[in-house]
């Protein structure tokens, strides 16, 4: 009785695989780069407050339009961090799309049955 090699009829072609490994991890990175210089805003509130994110959501800017809120005011001042932290969350929302769809694809090789990556669960 014969077994059957688990890896199919030519085996495990260590080199192959080795390459294909390589080259995910540099299309990753690459999508990473990219993704760390790439810059979306969140804005809020009619505009009066704009946070602006890299597309790993990084924090590099907040505008506050001049003259929505009173500094001297506590409720405006309360206000003011509660629409910041909206602005942070719908840039980072689209930071996360936009980081979704540059890795889906490399992500997406664990999940096709043809890639020597399956994981198997």
């Amino acid at each position: 009785m014969t077994e059957e090699n688990p890896f199919g009829a030519g085996g495990l072609d260590l080199n192959a695989l080795m390459q294909q490994a390589q080259q995910m991890q540099e299309q990753l990175a690459s999508a990473q780069e990219r993704l760390a210089e790439t810059v979306v805003e969140g804005t809020v509130a009619g505009g009066s407050v704009t946070v602006k994110v890299t597309g790993t959501g990084e924090l590099i800017a907040v505008e506050i339009r001049q003259g929505e809120f009173d500094g001297s005011n506590p409720d405006d001042l309360e206000d003011l961090g509660a629409v910041i932290v909206a602005a942070y969350r719908d840039a980072k929302t689209q930071a996360d799309d936009l980081a979704s769809q540059a890795m889906g694809p490399l992500a997406g090789g664990f999940d096709d049955p043809n890639s020597p990556f399956k994981l198997g669960f």
